[in-house]
């Protein structure tokens, strides 16, 4: 299609402002979080650093940055594996209700939050309770992985629908048990893939706040949960500004790296 330069200068503008409601936003966190005026008047009067040393310094934001951390390095974990059996399976075999299977892995990540968050809250109710296992960091990280698994699924799915069968036909041809075939021919074409998943999903656990909210006991308090308690607090505003910095950070990061994974292994022949 060709536009005429009026189209193209207009689409420019339109794409530079729904980035700007995007990202400005974003920015003005980032800047606040240095910002020397304690009320965050605008332009900042001053930049400081102290706002950071009292995050370092707090227990509970400290509690809830490795509570996030733990809970998104669990649920990667259980995604990575299952979103890696399911994907072979799929594109691998051939079985009665194969695309229901695949609608039924991607369907979470579709549904609200808040949901998923009931549904899961009255499941560990029924079948956790009556065990002696109450709500916490365990059911977080099963919370999380219901919805994390999609981005490791369709990863290596495509990955496995684009490189096909032929090199794993060719390493069996040559002698290799299935094992080696996996561990040498298979595994090294989905590493890039797997990785850029893995990274999408701490990033998807990181920041999620609506389903941990309904799995989340009282000793499993997230970086989102503990931001979203101490909001309007006003003498926890500074700390709130730092630590939603970080979140901004350790969420853009990884999604940063895993475009740029998935952007080097489409060049690949």
């Amino acid at each position: 299609m060709t536009l005429s330069p009026a189209a193209r200068i207009a689409l420019r503008i339109v794409m530079a402002l729904g980035l700007a409601v995007v990202y400005v936003p974003l920015l003005v966190v980032l800047v606040n979080s240095v910002n020397a005026d304690k009320a965050f008047g605008w332009p900042p009067s001053g930049f400081t650093g102290r706002w950071w040393s009292q995050a370092l310094d707090n227990e509970g934001a400290r509690r809830a940055v490795l509570t996030s951390v733990k809970a998104g390095l669990g649920a990667t974990a259980a995604a990575l594996v299952l979103g890696t059996m399911a994907a072979f399976a799929v594109a691998r075999h051939r079985f009665f209700g194969r695309e229901a299977v695949s609608l039924v892995v991607v369907l979470p990540i579709a549904l609200p939050g808040i949901v998923t968050g009931i549904a899961l809250s009255n499941a560990f109710q029924v079948v956790l309770k009556p065990l002696g296992i109450g709500l916490g960091l365990f059911t977080v990280i099963v919370g999380h992985a219901t919805f994390c698994v999609v981005t490791i699924y369709n990863n290596v799915l495509a990955r496995l629908r684009r490189t096909g069968t032929s090199l794993e036909e060719a390493s069996a041809d040559l002698g290799a048990d299935t094992f080696q075939t996996f561990w040498y021919v298979t595994l090294p074409g989905l590493r890039s893939a797997m990785l850029a998943g893995a990274l999408l999903s701490f990033a998807l656990s990181f920041d999620e706040i609506i389903v941990t909210t309904f799995t989340a006991g009282p000793g499993a308090e997230t970086l989102p949960i503990w931001i979203f308690g101490n909001l309007f607090r006003p003498n926890q505003a500074p700390v709130v500004n730092v630590l939603a910095a970080v979140l901004i950070v350790l969420s853009v990061v990884p999604i940063w790296i895993a475009q740029r994974l998935s952007a080097g292994a489409r060049t690949v022949p």
